[in-house]
């Protein structure tokens, strides 16, 4: 069992009798985000650990309560003992730590006791000296008998520092903090100006998640830029998920009508619409809406090859433009289904929209979806051999 435990100790640097794990972040609190990326980790049961309780941390916890976690405020380590399974693992972030999923997923791993670690005493990420070489970098996964052995010693000792001390002597491994980590908004930070700039290096970090060329070099860039001020306006998901959703029926309506070109520039907007709302969603923890987000692209893009194909038969009178869309959306179908990584070269629903959108404007869809076709087939292969590889 993966138990999570949260410092909030700490008032903000530029806000006196403010705690910092209670600062805006992503459209949330610092300390709503720090749970939403251990209930991604598997954590079943998360504990804050705080000096006082103010009114805005009993908020922030009970909106985390409700994202599918035990939630939990305590004020010592002997409560945190008491809580704790005995043989649970208890991963540890650092008061006020930012952080993103690929530092939590690797800390949260099976194993033997472990603390992250810099080299660079200057560094934002640098939380407490740990010897000559090493800084911790503000997460720990321990085990839970450190917390009853904490909660035996007096109560002058601080509760992070005693339960770092206690991984360290315990020859907890060192995992260094990569350069990746790092510009991935990796930092303890309690100023709020500073965490703003932090919540935006996140987000751009989160909409790497889309690996292929059409989403990094194009769509991951829009969504950089806007996701800062929507989150920054409280914009909801929701207005995200209807907008995106009217403009792809409207494109798809444009190109029933025949004008194909047109249609397709407007689903290339709403397709930036709606990754722009599943790179929020995964900032929230809403994997459930982020793969909703997903689908609709991909069936906005597969609605519009098959459209297309269907105007161009109807105006032709040849089933060639529609049987090449149906090799195109099966193909790629296939490669979805086949499990295997990504390359960044491979077809994605974006990509055919973007291929696609000049040969509708120049009047050759059959040139377009013969183009599309071939290049689903080269990505189905190209699944087919990566899956033989690994067998």
């Amino acid at each position: 069992m993966l138990v999570g435990l949260i410092f909030a100790t700490d008032d903000a640097s530029d806000r006196p009798g403010v705690l910092a794990a209670t600062l805006p972040f992503g459209g949330m609190t610092l300390l709503e985000y720090q749970v939403r990326l251990l209930i991604g980790a598997g954590a079943e049961q998360i504990l804050v650990a705080v000096a006082r309780v103010t009114p805005a941390l009993l908020a922030a916890v009970s909106r985390a309560g409700k994202r599918g976690a035990s939630v939990e405020i305590v004020r010592s380590a002997e409560e945190a003992a008491g809580k704790v399974h005995p043989l649970a693992r208890v991963l540890v972030l650092a008061d006020s730590l930012v952080t993103s999923d690929p530092v939590i997923d690797r800390m949260a791993g099976d194993g033997a006791e472990a603390l992250l670690v810099t080299d660079d005493f200057n560094s934002p990420a640098a939380v407490e000296r740990l010897d000559m070489k090493d800084c911790w970098a503000g997460v720990a996964r321990v085990p839970a008998h450190h917390l009853g052995a904490i909660a035996r010693m007096p109560d002058d000792w601080d509760f992070q520092s005693a339960l770092l001390r206690a991984a360290v002597q315990a020859r907890a491994e060192h995992v260094p903090l990569t350069p990746g980590w790092i510009r991935g908004g990796h930092a303890v930070v309690r100023n709020a100006e500073v965490l703003a700039s932090r919540s935006n290096a996140v987000l751009a970090a989160l909409t790497e998640r889309r690996p292929t060329w059409a989403d990094r070099w194009i769509f991951t860039r829009m969504a950089r830029l806007a996701l800062p001020a929507l989150v920054a306006r409280g914009v909801p998901g929701l207005a995200l998920l209807g907008g995106g959703s009217l403009v792809g029926l409207g494109a798809l309506g444009t190109i029933l009508f025949g004008f194909d070109g047109a249609g397709l520039v407007v689903a290339l907007i709403a397709a930036a619409v709606l990754a722009t709302g599943s790179a929020m969603a995964a900032l929230r923890g809403e994997e459930r809406r982020a793969r909703l987000f997903e689908g609709l692209i991909g069936l906005l893009a597969g609605a519009a090859m098959l459209l297309t194909g269907w105007t161009a038969t109807s105006a032709t009178a040849a089933a060639t433009p529609m049987l090449l869309a149906l090799f195109a959306v099966a193909a790629h179908l296939l490669a979805e289904r086949s499990g295997a990584r990504h390359r960044r070269w491979w077809g994605s629903p974006t990509a055919y929209l973007l291929l696609l959108t000049p040969f509708g404007f120049a009047d050759l869809p059959v040139a377009g979806l013969g183009l599309l076709a071939a290049y689903a087939f080269a990505t189905l292969a190209a699944a087919v051999e990566a899956i033989r590889e690994k067998a």
